[in-house]
Order: structure tokens, then C-alpha cells, then sequence
């Protein structure tokens, strides 16, 4: 690209600036930013081996891509981050409604100002991120939204319905050269569907019943739910067959990875003073939680457990302990076992149970967050480390926890037993109050999971021992 943009159509064919269409346009900055090692979608993580090489693949041969999954699995940021394939700014006949190429103009209103006007025509730039647009499908979307609609005051000046200078453009032509997106296709109504089939492969429209030749150059990307696209009549077939790729993606394949999608996503705050430090055994078990309920069979699987389910819940734990820590005074805020009591109106509204009775959620989050401290327990720490500790527990000893009580509680307790100080060590953890109150319920509670130490539910709290 020249240093100075061209402004007219003659300076820019004095600069041999070539305009490619827009799927070898993504192609060419695939490829350029493969080879220059580059994350072609930042911030996406656990795809990199399933869905980004198909992503990929469906670029380089310039295929449209549907891509089906449950909701919270980033098929929208996926799309968006489309967006980084193309090129920084493109040429545009300036005032053209369709940003049509000044080489092979689309519109007749253009080519009638380029036969005109000449190399004289004004010549705009169009960024990249103005190049995408995106439509939610609902049932009540018309062939105007996407398509188009005869202007009557446009006919009123006196043109005739068959002129194409009388459409007022929809979505799709307005997307022109760029890339188009289609949310939840298959809510869209079938008679509107049928609207996108010669966009996408004869590249022609029908408005009011007029066949007006539109050569657009558009990609198109559709997300679905699994559910609703195979299902007989949601999705007319010849609307499936036009688009070359069918993407599928899934949920985090690991309880790494949706640790780090966790920490990426959850909202932070620096209006108060009193930091904020998440163990990662904490996280773990947050993201434990949401993996155990994708598999369990009480559990409806086709609507999908959300990783937005697992980024609420970190943020309630958080807000669970930063209250505290504001209540007792305390310089820091550590998420402890108890906190996990907070997570229920984050979760319950977004589980959907095969069968649903009276406080049959709240019973299942229970036993998903006990299962969840069991695993990872295991996961991190050996309970037989804990023998003297639970011998002493066994003589009598017994520790009340609760999402109140003050770290420095939690500490004159635990100073007694070595093996918690040794538990944060090997949790490379720093031992401060809170995150010793923290370290220190996690070994009571894997412990008592594991089965070697008693557990009564109190008032407000739970009792070890005794």
C-alpha cells in the first residue's frame, strides 16, 4: 500500500494497488500471518488443535464456515476475531452504500458515476473493523433487514420499481466486501432463509418480486446450536449445502484450560484497598465444577453448561471473601471451601436438570462442589500426610468453619499443625492469614471427603472433629 492513500480512482491505479476479493484477501493474510508465527485469534484457548486448524482450512479454500455448538463454547469471539484477517483498510467508491470496489464496481449508481467521472472519482478507505456485521437471527427478521426493501420515496421521485436505485440496502449488501455474520441461524424463519440462498452462491437478490443483478462479495459465517440445526424444518438443507464448512466446538477440553479462560474473563475492580488473591486449587475447583456437570446425567447436555457458568462462579467466590475480608478488617481477600456456599445464584439459573423437582438444583450443586474438592484434594495433596493431624482430630480436637470467621482464627488453630504450613508449600503458596484460613479448610474438607475426618453441619458453618 502506498504511503500516502490514493483519493481518487486514476491515483489509485497509478499506485497498482491490487483489490482481491474478500475470501483471497483472507487467504493471503492467513498465510502471512502463520508464517510470521503470529496468534491468529488471541484469546481463544483449547481449540488449538480441534476447531482453529478446521478454521484454517476452510479459509484457505474460501468456504463460508457454520459453526455448531452449545452456548458459552466463544463461537461469537471466534467470529469477531475473523476480523484480524482482513486487511487494514480497503478502497471504496466513496459514497457508495454497498462499498463497492473501484475496479468492478457492484452498484449501478457507481458505474454510471465511474462512466462519468473517470479517474476523477472520489476514492474512500474502509477499516477493518467496520467491515464486520453481525445480525442476531430472531423470528421476526424480514428479507429487508438482510436484503433489502423498495424506497417509496425513491419511486415517488419517479423511478420505477424495477430500478435498483430505488432499494434501500439491508444488512448483507451493506456488508459488502466484508464479513457477515448470521447469530443463531436457525431461529431465522424459512422463507428468510430462502432470502440468503442466491447471496450466497448465484450472487443475485429478489426484491418485491425484481431479479436485480448484486455480485456481492461477502463472507458469510452462521453459528448454531447442535440441537436446533439438525432438527427437521429449523434449517432448509439447500441453505446447509451452500455453506462449504460445518465447524463443530466444544468446552474447554481441560480443567486447565478453563482455569485460564477463567482468569482471562472475570471482571477485576481497583476501587478498594484491600487486594485480592485466588489459590489456584480454588480455581481449579471452580472450574472442576462446571467439568463434572457437563458429564453428569442429571444434567441436560444438550443445552450446554457455559464456561460463563464457571467465570460467574469464580466472581462470586471472590466477592464472597472480599465481604468478609471487609467485615473482619483484614488486609487481603482469599477465597476459602466454605465460599463455595456463595456460587448457588450464579449456577442454579444456568443449569437445566433432564427433570427438574423442588430444590433438586441446589442438592446437585452440592454434590458437584463436594465432588469437585475431592478431585482436586486428590489432585494436589496425599492424605496420608495428614496422620497426625487427623489422630488428634480423632482424640477429641474440633475446628468450626465458617464463610465469616476471621482468618486470624483459622491460624492460631492451624500454627498447631504442621503439615497445613507444609500443604501451602507444597501449594506454592505464601503463607499470609488468609491464605493460610484457606489452605487450612481445604485439608479439613479433602480430608473429611476422603473419609478420615468427621463433619457436622452448624448454625452458619460446619464443625471438623470432635
Amino acid at each position: 500500500m502506498p504511503t500516502s492513500l490514493p483519493r481518487t480512482l486514476g491515483e489509485l491505479r497509478q499506485s497498482e494497488y491490487e483489490v482481491p476479493d474478500i475470501k483471497t484477501e483472507m487467504r493471503r493474510n492467513l498465510v502471512r500471518r502463520v508464517r510470521a508465527g503470529e496468534d491468529l485469534f488471541p484469546g481463544i484457548l483449547g481449540y488449538e488443535e480441534t476447531v482453529i486448524p478446521a478454521v484454517e482450512n476452510a479459509i484457505l479454500a474460501g468456504q463460508d464456515i457454520v459453526f455448531l455448538g452449545e452456548r458459552g463454547q466463544a463461537k461469537s469471539r471466534l467470529i469477531r476475531a475473523l476480523t484480524g484477517l482482513l486487511d487494514e483498510q480497503v478502497p471504496v467508491i466513496e459514497g457508495c452504500q454497498i462499498n463497492d470496489d473501484p475496479y468492478n464496481p457492484a452498484c449501478r449508481e457507481c458505474r454510471e458515476k465511474i462512466a462519468t467521472m473517470g479517474d476523477a472519482t472520489p476514492i474512500s478507505w474502509w477499516g477493518r473493523e467496520d467491515r464486520y456485521a453481525e445480525k442476531l437471527a430472531t423470528p421476526d427478521t424480514s428479507i429487508a433487514d438482510l436484503i433489502g426493501e423498495v424506497d417509496p420515496i425513491k419511486v415517488a421521485e419517479g423511478r420505477y420499481l424495477s430500478d435498483e436505485l430505488t432499494i434501500h440496502y439491508g444488512l448483507v449488501p451493506r456488508t459488502n466486501r466484508g464479513i457477515f455474520c448470521i447469530n443463531e441461524l436457525p431461529d431465522l424463519a424459512e422463507r428468510i432463509q430462502v432470502g440468503l440462498l442466491n447471496v450466497m452462491e448465484e450472487r443475485d437478490v429478489q426484491i418485491r418480486g425484481y431479479r436485480i443483478r448484486l455480485p456481492l462479495d461477502v463472507f458469510v459465517v452462521a453459528s448454531a446450536n447442535p440441537e436446533d440445526y439438525t432438527n427437521r424444518g429449523r434449517i432448509i438443507t439447500p441453505l446447509k449445502d451452500r455453506f462449504g464448512a460445518q465447524i463443530r466446538t466444544h468446552y474447554p477440553p481441560t480443567v486447565g484450560h478453563e482455569v485460564d479462560i477463567m482468569r482471562m474473563e472475570r471482571r477485576e475492580f481497583e476501587d478498594l484497598d484491600v487486594p485480592v488473591r485466588v489459590p489456584a486449587f480454588m480455581e481449579e475447583v471452580v472450574a472442576e465444577i462446571s467439568h463434572l456437570a457437563r458429564r453428569h446425567p442429571q444434567v441436560n447436555q444438550s443445552s450446554g453448561v457455559s464456561v460463563r457458568v464457571s467465570i460467574a462462579n469464580l466472581e462470586n467466590l471472590i466477592s464472597n471473601a472480599l465481604r468478609r475480608a471487609v467485615r473482619n478488617g483484614e488486609n487481603e481477600a482469599v477465597p476459602r471451601v466454605s465460599d463455595l456456599a456463595s456460587i448457588g445464584p450464579s449456577t442454579l439459573g444456568k443449569l437445566e436438570l433432564e427433570s427438574y423437582e423442588e430444590a433438586d438444583d441446589e442438592a446437585l450443586l452440592e454434590k458437584l462442589a463436594r465432588s469437585a474438592v475431592a478431585n482436586v484434594f486428590r489432585r494436589h495433596l496425599d492424605a496420608g500426610e495428614f496422620t497426625d493431624l487427623v489422630a488428634r482430630f480423632d482424640a477429641g480436637h474440633s475446628f468450626e468453619t465458617s464463610d465469616r470467621r476471621a482468618a486470624g482464627e483459622y491460624v492460631e488453630d492451624a500454627e498447631t499443625f504442621p503439615e497445613v504450613a507444609a500443604a501451602a508449600q507444597r501449594l506454592k503458596l505464601k503463607q499470609t492469614p488468609a491464605m493460610t484460613a484457606s489452605v487450612y479448610e481445604f485439608v479439613l474438607e479433602g480430608l473429611h471427603l476422603g473419609k478420615r475426618l468427621n463433619k457436622a453441619q452448624v448454625s452458619g458453618g460446619s464443625v471438623y472433629g470432635g
